[in-house]
């Protein structure tokens, strides 16, 4: 990768205890990464991990206690000001006086900035153009999400920070909003997406980190590290009964221990989930046909990053694991 719009090395924070005497809490523990310019550049990980403190580096809004960081060739950490000319920033707790309107609120954040952008082409861009006149209280949850990107860019950033953008959008307006994600990144904007959802970060991200209690566990595209898996294939068979069902489970867990296209068999509730190389699904079959034990219903598995979390962790992945501290 060459001259990276975003560096961070080895970052650090750490927060006081939240009671006296209480020890201090690891927000980020070691985290690095680099970031290309007009890419879409995941930050991913369970709530908790690290994520918002990260980004809040990044854009000056918080100080590191260690590590290094590059924005655009700027410390942000030293001349924030700097950096913010450059970066926008939608967090995810950010909230607006009920009454303002849309149009007025674009106003007043575009004041902060040396340059800005066009509003009529930023709530054309954003489906937004309609909604001008329209008071913040009164704009759906989909709406207050398209207000918060359109803040973000109204600086004109080179580098867009959106921090779990879809929160608690109902499914039609979390696609419309990846839509939008994508449209961002057209422009010419480079993005980092802050997001706890799987799909989301597999469906956006060019490129990502996962980061687990403060530390990158993962790097690379999705479909690398989803290519990466061991055992990354599998397939699901669902049999007439229990005893054909013990009979295949017997005979495919024998086959693992031979063929090293078979690496685990294991029972998921009335059906036997079977994982291996790109030829497992043909190692099962012929293993099956030979003991005449047929299955009612064969079906193969599409692995996804969370799989790659389990991999990486040792663990099951839960969105809403931690709380993050924040001071």
């Amino acid at each position: 990768m060459t001259s990276p719009v975003v560096e961070v090395r080895n970052l650090r924070k750490t927060y006081p205890g939240a009671g006296r005497g209480a020890a201090p809490k690891t927000a980020v523990a070691d985290v690095s990464f680099q970031v290309a310019r007009g890419e879409i550049f995941g930050i991913l990980g369970p709530n908790g991990a690290g994520k918002t403190t990260t980004v809040e580096c990044l854009a000056g809004l918080r100080h590191a206690d260690g590590g290094t960081i590059r924005v655009l060739g700027h410390d942000p950490q030293a001349d924030p000001t700097a950096v913010r000319e450059h970066v926008g920033v939608q967090l995810q707790e950010a909230a607006l006086h009920d009454k303002i309107t849309v149009g007025e609120a674009l106003d007043v954040f575009g004041s902060f900035y040396p340059q800005r952008a066009d509003s009529a082409e930023l709530l054309g861009l954003l489906d937004l153009t309609a909604h001008r006149d329209q008071q913040f209280g009164k704009l759906s949850g989909g709406q207050k999400q398209r207000l918060s990107i359109a803040l973000a860019l109204v600086g004109r950033p080179q580098v867009a920070i959106l921090d779990e953008l879809t929160t608690g959008l109902d499914p039609a307006a979390r696609r419309a909003t990846w839509d939008l994600v994508e449209r961002v990144r057209d422009s010419g904007v480079t993005v980092l997406l802050v997001t706890h959802f799987m799909d989301e970060a597999e469906r956006l991200c060019d490129r990502l980190v996962v980061i687990d209690a403060g530390r990158v566990v993962a790097e690379g595209t999705p479909a690398a590290l989803i290519e990466g898996l061991e055992g990354h294939r599998g397939v699901r068979l669902r049999f007439a009964d229990d005893a054909a069902r013990a009979r295949a489970a017997q005979l495919l867990t024998a086959l693992s221990e031979r063929d090293p296209d078979v690496v685990g068999v294991v029972p998921a509730g009335d059906e036997i989930e079977v994982t291996g190389t790109r030829k497992v699904l043909f190692a099962v079959v012929q293993a099956l046909a030979a003991a005449d034990v047929v299955p009612d219903d064969v079906r193969t598995v599409e692995r996804t990053l969370e799989d790659v979390f389990v991999q990486v962790t040792g663990r099951a992945y839960r969105a809403e694991e931690n709380e993050e501290v924040a001071a």
